[in-house]
C-alpha cells in the first residue's frame, strides 16, 4: 500500500502545512515549534510505517502517528485558550485531528486483521 495514495496521509500532510502557515505568527517559538513538530509527525509516521515490511511494525508507526495526533490536538486546545489560535482555526483543526484519528484506527484495525 503506498502511503502517498492513502487519504489520512494526504490529509494529515495539509493538515501539518496548513498549521505551518497559520502559527508563523506566534512569537512563542517553544510553543511554535511544540505544535508544528507534533503535526509533522503524523504524515511522516505514517509514510514510515506504511513503508515497513511487517504488519506489526506498520501498526507501531501507526500508532505513533494517532498518538502524535492527540498532542497537536491538546496543543491546539491550549492555543485556542491563550489566544495564539484563532476560535475558528483552531475548532476545524480539532475536527480534522478527530477525523484523522478514527481513520487511522480504522486502518490499523484493517492492518490487523490481516495479519
Amino acid at each position: 500500500m503506498n502511503f502517498e495514495n492513502l487519504e489520512v496521509w494526504k490529509r494529515s500532510a495539509r493538515l501539518s502545512a496548513n498549521i505551518y502557515k497559520n502559527t508563523q505568527p506566534i512569537k512563542d517559538f517553544n510553543f511554535r515549534d511544540q505544535l508544528t513538530r507534533s503535526s509533522l509527525s503524523v504524515p511522516s509516521n505514517i509514510a514510515e510505517g506504511m513503508t515497513r515490511e511487517s504488519d506489526k511494525e506498520k501498526v507501531r508507526f501507526l500508532d505513533i502517528a494517532r498518538s502524535s495526533l492527540a498532542e497537536a490536538r491538546t496543543q491546539i486546545y491550549i492555543g485556542i485558550d491563550i489566544n495564539y489560535i484563532d476560535t475558528d482555526i483552531g475548532k476545524s483543526w480539532l475536527n480534522e485531528t478527530v477525523q484523522l484519528s478514527k481513520m487511522l484506527t480504522s486502518l490499523i484495525a484493517k492492518i490487523k486483521t490481516s495479519e
